[in-house]
């Protein structure tokens, strides 16, 4: 999954901060709905992650493997040291 096409499918635009807040609202929605439908662990990891960086993530619990809840761990952790580094 290209993060740009993600950004443009659902919220038509690959220009976040320029969204109206309803419009956000909608496509975390769409990508929400996605998430829970999704079988594929790859496109589902993906969607979790943008979820994640707009603060609109599922609890870990949502990751019924192990590996998938870890690997979320570690994705938080990597962008809290890069937010620490850089914010």
């Amino acid at each position: 999954m290209n993060f740009d096409d993600q950004l443009q499918r659902y919220f038509g635009t690959r220009d976040v901060d320029a969204l109206p807040a309803a419009a956000l609202a909608t496509g975390i929605e769409r990508m929400r709905v996605d998430f829970g439908l999704e079988v594929d662990p790859a496109r589902r990891f993906a969607l979790w992650s943008l979820l994640y960086l707009l603060g609109q993530a599922p609890d870990l619990d949502a990751f019924e493997n192990p590996a998938d809840r870890e690997a979320a761990r570690n994705f938080m952790d990597m962008n809290g040291r890069c937010a620490a580094r850089h914010g």
